[in-house]
């Protein structure tokens, strides 16, 4: 599997916005192969934590709901430019995911 992962942050104001996109194909364990009829096996991100230079910011916890390719946003309250965002991620399977950026 490819574990990239794409981010962008920006000023906007006083507030850093930071978006993000996770490659991964987020099944969900429901879903069958057309070719066998048997059941895909589960794999989904199930943790995301966001961090500014280093001190978290946001910790979320996914489950089967969250669709292929994951793409989120958030807003950072005091950050600054050149300030660091850092995202890590896992899944059920305990792939790592990982993407920090600097604030523009």
């Amino acid at each position: 599997m490819d574990n990239s992962m794409k981010m962008r942050a920006k000023m906007q104001g006083d507030v850093a916005e930071v978006k993000v996109l996770i490659k991964h194909v987020m099944e969900t364990g429901l879903r069958k192969d057309k070719a066998t009829g048997k059941l895909i096996p589960a794999h989904f991100i199930n943790q995301v934590n966001a961090t500014l230079n280093g001190k978290t910011v946001l910790d979320m916890q996914w489950g089967v709901a969250i669709s292929q390719n994951p793409f989120f946003g958030f807003k950072i309250k005091g950050a600054k430019t050149g300030d660091k965002v850092a995202i890590s991620a896992v899944d059920n399977l305990g792939t790592n995911f990982y993407g920090e950026t600097v604030i523009s």
